[in-house]
């Protein structure tokens, strides 16, 4: 049959329009890629976003369009393997690179930003990305501070974001952690006891000695908020390397391996207990002053979480316990888990991968499996467990009004913040 004129031109712009979608960014050349593509760019640059830039880079749904870090290696590197990536496609500009990540948030053509930055740098750029209407997908821990996380959350909703915390263990590793989950909630633990979380300890201040430093480091950029201090390597390693960078141990920048795992093992916890939107009450330090493991977490219904226990998460009930770490779920004694889930259970929807279900809801606007808020209220947790350590006072904490209560409350309210370094505070939600 032949097709009316009119039909014919609209298919004709639906295919074209379909096939090719020009974008343009000043200084960034101009970038073809499929209508629907989304525009991906990348806030720090190293180990753990090299996986995610990789993941992204071989993903139909995304074009990686731009790449920001303060070291100039790591940088150039990273647009070198975009670069060579993209080769192939004709006019293809090139990855942008830069060292200011405002640069990158300017650019029109980048839907969402992906930020795997220390963490006392986390809540800034994300604010910022927020008002520059991206969507954003962020390594944990969230925030590197109370009030980091309730202005992350409000920032997010009031710019209607997508936000996707880094925190693979409710989707990856076989649904482990879901299974688990599922188990403690449908009760076949019985009445909850407690819910152990093995998570390493908290950091200290730094007391690095100065060390000569290579050009190509924008070093003041890398301190941000932080303290001014020298150089030393152990905080920002140059180049491209296949570690971990141990700025982690120190309070200037991280709250330790407490809120490194915590931010997992915790976040498990919390899912357990129902507790996304919500929190613990009371915060009780070890009775040894000198320990760093034993705090534990009372919620409203009663329900201990206590930092300590085997590395991972063990939910305790009056009927047996279930332990889960990435490798293995079991429990004691074994029929618990033998006996399978009816309909009548607690059963939780099945997201197999992190990285698709942030793209998934930047289309459908739903909120992502790891949003926001459950970012934020899970590494509050270990934020909690930290000023509990550090100032070794019992704490009340207040969670839908995210600040403390009790007779110390003025006190312990001064501690949800810092005093950041000039230039480097938190901006406005707008």
């Amino acid at each position: 049959m032949e097709m009316p004129r009119r039909t014919f031109l609209h298919a004709a712009a639906a295919v074209s329009a379909m096939a090719i979608l020009t974008s343009g960014a000043a200084g960034a050349g101009r970038v073809r890629r499929p209508l629907g593509q989304l525009g991906i760019g990348f806030i720090g640059m190293g180990i753990q976003s090299r996986y995610h830039l990789d993941a992204f880079m071989k993903s139909d749904r995304t074009r990686v369009l731009g790449v920001c870090d303060v070291d100039t290696v790591r940088r150039e590197d990273a647009k070198k393997k975009v670069d060579a990536h993209y080769e192939a496609s004709a006019g293809s500009a090139g990855c942008g690179s830069y060292v200011d990540y405002h640069e990158l948030l300017a650019r029109k053509d980048i839907d969402a930003v992906v930020i795997s930055t220390p963490d006392h740098w986390h809540a800034i750029q994300v604010i910022d990305a927020c008002k520059a209407g991206k969507d954003i997908y962020c390594e944990k821990p969230l925030t590197f501070t109370l009030d980091e996380g309730r202005l992350c959350i409000e920032a997010v909703r009031k710019h209607a974001r997508i936000l996707q915390t880094g925190s693979q263990q409710r989707t990856d590793y076989d649904g482990r952690f879901r299974t688990a989950v599922e188990y403690v909630r449908s009760g076949r633990l019985g009445p909850m006891y407690a819910i152990y979380c093995g998570v390493g300890e908290s950091s200290a201040w730094c007391d690095l000695p100065e060390e000569p430093m290579e050009p190509g480091l924008e070093w003041d950029r890398w301190l941000g908020p932080a303290p001014r201090r020298p150089y030393n390597a152990v905080l920002s390693p140059r180049g491209v390397h296949d570690f971990y960078p141990n700025w982690r141990k120190y309070r200037e920048y991280s709250g330790g391996f407490l809120t490194d795992w915590g931010a997992h093992h915790f976040d498990i916890a919390q899912w357990m207990l129902d507790a996304d939107g919500s929190g613990p009450v009371d915060i009780i330090p070890p009775v040894d002053a000198q320990a760093m493991h034993g705090a534990r977490f009372r919620y409203s219904n009663g329900v201990e979480v206590v930092h300590g226990g085997p590395f991972g998460v063990m939910a305790v009930g009056e009927r047996g316990s279930i332990y889960v770490d990435r490798d293995r779920i079991t429990s004691e004694p074994a029929s618990i888990l033998k006996e399978p889930l009816g309909e009548k259970d607690v059963r939780l929807p099945v997201i197999n991968d992190h990285r698709n279900n942030f793209l998934d809801c930047i289309v459908s606007r739903a909120r992502p499996v790891c949003d926001v808020e459950v970012g934020a209220r899970s590494i509050a947790v270990a934020q909690l467990a930290n000023l509990a350590y550090w100032n070794r006072q019992r704490l009340s904490w207040d969670p839908a009004a995210w600040q403390f209560a009790g007779s110390n409350a003025a006190q312990a309210n001064q501690w949800r913040d810092y005093a950041r370094r000039e230039g480097y505070g938190l901006p406005a939600i707008g």
